[in-house]
């Protein structure tokens, strides 16, 4: 009876515990689950590691295409070539070597110019009563100047030619660098043109260069096809596109970075190799314009302005900077020349974008250029007659 009953009262729970499946057939399909599953990993995927150079960045991360890739450890250093090792070596004894300082320090003035030098008298006023403070090397590509001033008498080095755009113009500067270096009181070094003149007193400019740690040398990130665009892969692996960078020519430098410029061959090579007019693809690159800001940018950031002291005018927007002819020279246009503190930067992608940045060293802003260019010939006598007043402004 016992038996009969307990197994009366299995069957009754059975019919309980299977109750259940009465309702499997209100039960969703899985694939639905499977499918809002996928979608939201995506949305998470896409969230975190966003596509790169796409808008979909900004649709599906706050923070844009970076995400947490910030928060991501720095992939490993690539190991250096043995050519890359030996120049780095060699780079870091110039610079960590302290500078023996001589008594009688001098800077350098390195004239680049294709033949006469049309604001001579302008700098002979410059130079006149501060002798031995300074020293004077001209390169002339083209004619042997007729000099009038004794400051540029028998200053000319040995020349070569010199073609806008190509390594010749590096090779020139080099050149300067080298002959300038010969002289050990030559402690910084100013690289002008013929159409350069001297925004500032002689004493003026002299601390302003001799008391600064750091070289002015301009050096900026354009993204944009005169930029960037202008790299070559075949620079690789010594100078990568991230380290591509881009500045005006005109520098002065302190003696370790030039001797540092003179050291090199590794870098100079793969510009005068892989940065010249008229590359594969009908690129053109100038490595005037590269070659320095990339090397020092890689081997030295920190000790470069990042911006030029001798100013030109880009505000025209054509190829070629704004030029100075008789009419413009004003006591004006000196003064708001001589009181710019910030440094401007352009750049060619789409964009425009507009890097202000004020001019800063050892803490301080101070006003930005020493020098200025492109002002021609007939500008000479409206400048004697407003000299030395403008360079007290």
């Amino acid at each position: 009876m016992k038996t009969s009953q307990g197994w009366r009262l299995g069957m009754k729970e059975m019919q309980i515990l299977s109750a259940p499946r009465q309702r499997a057939q209100l039960k969703k399909p899985t694939w639905i689950i499977v499918l809002v599953s996928l979608v939201s990993l995506f949305l998470i995927c896409a969230y975190v590691y966003p596509p790169q150079g796409s808008g979909a960045c900004y649709v599906f991360s706050l923070n844009g295409c970076k995400g947490l890739s910030d928060w991501l450890p720095p992939a490993p250093a690539r190991e250096l070539t043995d050519e890359e090792l030996a120049s780095h070596v060699v780079t870091n004894e110039i610079l960590n070597t302290p500078p023996v300082v001589p008594e009688n320090p001098k800077i350098a003035f390195m004239f680049l110019i294709p033949g006469a030098l049309p604001f001579e008298k302008l700098w002979d006023r410059f130079f006149q009563g501060h002798e031995g403070k300074f020293s004077v090397y001209v390169h002339a590509s083209k004619d042997k100047p007729v000099h009038f001033s004794r400051y540029f008498v028998n200053r000319e080095i040995r020349s070569d030619k010199v073609v806008w755009g190509k390594i010749s113009m590096v090779d020139a500067e080099r050149r300067l660098l080298a002959y300038a270096l010969k002289e050990t009181d030559n402690q910084h070094f100013v690289l002008l043109s013929d159409s350069c003149i001297p925004l500032r007193d002689f004493d003026y400019v002299y601390n302003y260069l001799m008391y600064t740690n750091i070289s002015f040398v301009d050096c900026f990130e354009d993204p944009g096809p005169h930029g960037s665009g202008r790299y070559s892969e075949h620079m690789l692996p010594e100078v990568e596109k991230k380290h591509f960078r881009k500045g005006a020519q005109w520098f002065t430098m302190k003696r370790q970075h030039a001797l540092a410029v003179m050291a090199d061959s590794l870098y100079y090579r793969k510009f005068k190799d892989y940065c010249r007019p008229n590359m594969e693809g009908n690129r053109n690159c100038y490595s005037d314009e590269h070659y320095l800001p990339t090397f020092f940018y890689m081997l030295d950031p920190t000790g470069i302005s990042n911006w030029s002291v001798t100013h030109v005018d880009w505000s025209e927007g054509k190829w070629h900077p704004k030029s100075y002819v008789r009419k413009d020279i004003t006591y004006e246009l000196m003064r708001n020349i001589t009181s710019i503190s910030e440094n401007v930067h352009v750049t060619s992608d789409a964009r425009k974008e507009v890097q202000i940045n004020p001019c800063l060293w050892n803490g301080i802003q101070r006003p930005c250029y020493l020098f200025a260019r492109k002002f021609l010939p007939e500008a000479l006598d409206s400048l004697l007659q407003l000299y030395p007043n403008y360079t007290s402004i």
